[in-house]
């Protein structure tokens, strides 16, 4: 099974995660395919970055001849009161947040920019970097892209259905958390037009590297948030910001030893579109590493690491268990049916005696381990049970196959199962059923002819 781990210690940002990536597969290839998407204004470029003596990639977003410095998804929140610009602007983009036009938890650049006012702010904004110095002309400060307008940007390119499925529910994670961050309804989240021309990029090249990587599965690290507050147009909020914070529930995080933001909304919602579990690394051959940089410097690297390799599929199957004393017959017949029609291996009850000498049952099911969470949501669905017991059992089985036997009755199938000095042959009681409610002759009979048939 391929597999491909991504480390976030230092969190995750759109633009770091899509450096890592890029570094497991053809990443060449990668940039000329982005860079002939005709992404408005975009031009893609990876360069070697060092963090800590570690050699990684940094990816540059360039619009209209400028590089974006950070990779945010702002909103119409994002655009900001004039009087704003009054103020002394740190741009420490290891805090952006979504109200920042991008996602590069970068944990990067801080630029400074003195203004006539005699109070200095920290005040985070996507474009007031060096080269962008707040020139109110720039048309691009008073235009805002709507998901609307960034789905009918996506239909255009020239990518997969599958990677243009992925961008658009990538975007709409986020669309999503900025809704419930400041109730408001998801069509009326904007985006700001250059701020949204950079995070289509991320996105887009990360859904095009996990495709052109192909992994079977993805396990994502417990994500690092940062701690502290970031400064934005609402004000001072604490990180994870409430976006983050909001696409990062159901995931493992942890503050760590950084101050300030290092997952970005971006990074947080690619993270839960991707990942399939959210553990440590597991036991893997790895074959490739991929490092991807931000831009700012820590005490630790400030990077995302991504491992590609191979693991064993596991051969195991679970066994999850739940007591039941207050359940109808009606109902646990139909949890069985429920079950099986889902690829249960095997469901079956067991009578017993439980506390106040109430009769009950043992409900068992029997499940590959990559079905454990369908089976048990299903389980929780039917059953009036608050817990299951979740045990995983080695399982060693015949190798089996089936032929089909052309008898006086028509054709039967034969299963065969063999190994471990073993064989075992079995006509299939449903053609042998089938056989008996045609003829009215019993099964055993039916299943003697037959083989006495294969004799001759």
């Amino acid at each position: 099974m391929k597999i491909l781990y991504i480390e976030c210690n230092m969190g995750a940002a759109g633009d770091m995660l899509m450096g890592a990536l890029s570094e497991l597969t053809n990443q060449a290839a990668f940039i000329e395919k982005m860079n002939t998407l005709n992404i408005p204004g975009m031009t893609l470029s990876a360069s070697e970055s060092f963090k800590c003596g570690i050699k990684g990639t940094h990816m540059s977003v360039v619009i209209d001849g400028e590089e974006e410095v950070s990779e945010d998804i702002p909103h119409e929140h994002h655009h900001h009161d004039h009087e704003d610009h009054d103020h002394e602007h740190h741009h420490d983009h290891d805090e952006d947040h979504e109200h920042h036009h991008h996602d590069h938890e970068d944990h990067d650049h801080e630029h400074h920019h003195q203004h006539e006012h005699d109070e200095d702010h920290e005040h985070h904004h996507d474009h007031e970097h060096a080269h962008h110095h707040h020139d109110h002309e720039h048309g691009h400060h008073h235009h805002h892209t709507s998901l609307a307008d960034i789905e009918k940007m996506v239909s255009e390119f020239n990518v997969s259905d599958k990677v243009k499925a992925d961008v658009l529910a990538v975007y709409r994670l986020i669309a999503e958390a900025e809704s419930n961050a400041h109730n408001e309804p998801v069509e009326q989240i904007h985006f700001h037009e250059v701020g949204s021309i950079d995070a289509v990029t991320d996105v887009t090249g990360v859904c095009v590297l996990m495709e052109m990587i192909g992994a079977d599965k993805v396990v994502v690290s417990p994500v690092a948030t940062g701690s502290g507050f970031v400064r934005c147009a609402h004000g001072i909020l604490p990180v994870p910001a409430p976006a983050t914070e909001y696409l990062l529930r159901g995931i493992p995080s942890y503050a760590g030893r950084e101050k300030g933001e290092l997952c970005t909304p971006t990074g947080a919602a690619l993270l839960k579109h991707f990942g399939d579990v959210y553990e440590e690394r597991p036991v893997m051959s790895v074959e490739k590493t991929g490092y991807g940089m931000g831009t700012k410097d820590f005490a630790e690297a400030n990077c995302v690491r991504a491992f590609l390799g191979e693991t064993k599929e596991e051969t195991g199957v679970k066994e999850l268990v739940c007591n039941l004393d207050d359940e109808s017959p009606e109902a646990i017949g139909f949890a069985m049916e429920e079950l099986f029609a889902a690829g249960a291996l095997d469901v079956y009850i067991t009578p017993v005696q439980m506390k106040k000498n109430r009769p009950g049952v043992v409900f068992t099911c029997m499940c590959r381990a990559a079905d454990k969470e369908k089976m048990m949501e299903l389980m929780f669905r039917h059953l009036t049970t608050l817990g299951i017991r979740e045990y995983t059992c080695e399982r060693h089985a015949l190798r089996r196959s089936s032929q089909t036997l052309t008898t006086a009755y028509g054709d039967v199938r034969l299963k065969r199962s063999e190994g471990y000095g073993v064989i075992r042959e079995k006509l299939e009681y449903e053609d042998l059923a089938r056989i008996a409610r045609e003829t009215g002759k019993g099964i055993e009979e039916i299943r003697a002819e037959i083989e006495r048939e294969r004799k001759q």
